[in-house]
């Protein structure tokens, strides 16, 4: 397929807000696509090169695509600049600037292309990495430009999530949504959509052979609610009870050659945890995917430090120095492969019998402690035991349930508070919005993309959070007429600690 062609597409899908549209045209697309580029196609219509989970990101800003389109079209930066404010879109600006007509230039092509970019370092990379760019601007018709300016950005936001691409791929091989929680539960085991894309796309409907990976990270198990111990029980009999500790999830994939580790976002963490490099003293396989719960230790008193001081760890730099000032045990819960073997479908009960066989607990592994009961009162006075020691509570488990990726039901149970015996919740905050960012791609029309939430302290906000998601077109067109109404020339003096990556383009 021409990217050209493929740039077609992803016009048609910016215009549309309709769901259901877009799936259609997505379908349309994937039946078009040949089986060698399919997964491709959707790893460029995520703005990436790979899955979600692999660690290669563009790592570039504004002004280096600006650069790039300059050098493109023999322009000068600022020429391109004065458009990119006009337009308020670096995309509608490499268009502008772009010639009449392209060369045929493959989507094959440009994902390679894209592929070096994103990948090329050492030195003199950054022009080599402009000129990679330029090059594709050269040989790009207009239309194709818009859209090569905003993948390396991370600005496509074309409007839908991985699980509209899974509908999508529904209707392409079945036509209809029959497909659709086959293909979940492929993903939910192998996070990877490209991949299962490209599978569907050889064998039509055959999924059965997608597997859990070493490398490929599993969708996290997730918790209900229930609103005290007696419901517990009376709807799950016999239960796993564990501590619940305010970590950050951690999955685990460990090989004799190496481990990496991902978030419960599919994110990969692995350079965050340098430790786990040595975790293979604690480890009696092969390979396996471990579940855990990465929890900050006070390195003089040996005790659980907060979950704030915990996600200090969660860096990019300076790692060495957060490894000495807060130190981790990864409370592990669930074995989920090992030795070639998944473990999934595994009753817990022996899922925990071979996960004790597997973990040597030492210098950086614990296992979680746990009781098995049938008895409410049981249960309840191990709660309150571990609120005792300052943590969370516990998790309930179903004794004899199979571990179900990216899934809540009442097989895995969150048990924090009983006030009342009513469930109640107390993880919900207040915040006010401090300001935010102007849309890119689709939220260019909306004037408003981001915005930034924090939280009083003393007299002061400090920043908790951008938020970009979760919030649908109408309340988008309402929010910017409401934070337009009240904007501010320049940041308010009780607005304190903004840090300068989430700095907003507008204050309020």
């Amino acid at each position: 397929m021409l990217f050209s062609r493929l740039a077609q597409y992803f016009k048609r899908i910016e215009a549309t807000t309709s769901r259901n549209a877009i799936t259609e045209i997505l379908a349309d697309l994937f039946r078009t696509a040949h089986s060698d580029e399919i997964d491709k196609i959707v790893y460029l219509l995520q703005g990436r090169v790979v899955p979600l989970y692999e660690a290669v990101e563009f790592g570039v800003a504004d002004k280096f695509v600006i650069r790039a389109i300059a050098k493109a079209y023999g322009k000068g930066p600022d020429s391109v600049t004065r458009e990119f404010k006009k337009e308020g879109d670096v995309g509608k600006a490499a268009e502008k600037m772009a010639g009449t007509k392209g060369q045929k230039i493959s989507v094959a092509e440009v994902y390679e292309k894209l592929y070096e970019l994103a990948t090329t370092g050492g030195v003199g990379s950054q022009e080599k990495k402009i000129t990679i760019l330029a090059d594709l601007f050269g040989a790009s018709d207009p239309l194709s430009a818009r859209f090569l300016a905003r993948i390396p950005l991370d600005k496509l936001r074309l409007g839908f999530s991985e699980m509209t691409i899974l509908d999508s791929l529904s209707w392409m091989a079945a036509g209809d949504k029959s497909l659709r929680p086959r293909l979940e539960d492929a993903y939910n085991v192998r996070a990877d959509i490209g991949y299962i894309a490209k599978v569907l796309k050889e064998r039509g409907k055959g999924l059965s052979h997608v597997r859990a990976r070493v490398g490929v990270p599993i969708l996290a198990a997730l918790c209900q609610r229930l609103p005290n111990a007696d419901e517990m029980i009376k709807k799950m009999g016999t239960v796993s009870v564990e501590s619940k500790y305010d970590g950050a999830r951690v999955q685990i994939h460990y090989t004799k050659k190496e481990v990496k580790t991902f978030s419960r976002n599919l994110e990969n963490t692995t350079a965050m945890f340098p430790e786990l490099a040595e975790v293979g003293k604690e480890i009696d396989a092969n390979e396996v995917i471990l579940d855990s719960e990465a929890v900050g230790v006070n390195p003089k008193t040996g005790r659980f430090i907060p979950f704030q001081e915990t996600m200090t760890r969660k860096r990019k730099h300076n790692i060495d120095a957060a490894r000495i000032n807060v130190p981790l045990k990864f409370v592990v819960f669930d074995l989920l492969y090992k030795n070639g073997k998944s473990l999934l479908e595994l009753p817990l009960s022996a899922r925990r019998k071979e996960l004790e066989k597997t973990v040597k607990p030492e210098k950086y592994l614990m296992l979680s402690p746990n009781i098995v009961t049938s008895d409410p009162q049981e249960l309840r006075r191990f709660h309150n035991e571990q609120l005792g020691k300052g943590l969370e509570g516990v998790v309930v488990k179903k004794r004899e349930s199979p571990y179900t990726p990216g899934r809540r039901n009442f097989s895995w149970v969150k048990f924090k508070e009983e006030e009342g015996r009513t469930g109640k919740l107390t993880d919900t905050i207040d915040a006010v919005i401090m300001g935010y960012s102007r849309g890119q791609g689709k939220r260019s029309g909306f004037g408003i993309g981001m915005f930034l939430v924090g939280v009083r302290r003393a007299d002061a906000f400090v920043t908790v959070s951008k938020v970009g998601t979760g919030v649908s077109d109408s309340m988008w067109k309402e929010l910017y007429g409401k934070l337009e109404a009240i904007k501010t020339k320049d940041q308010p003096k009780e607005y304190k600690e903004v840090n300068k990556l989430f700095t907003p383009d507008v204050w309020v």
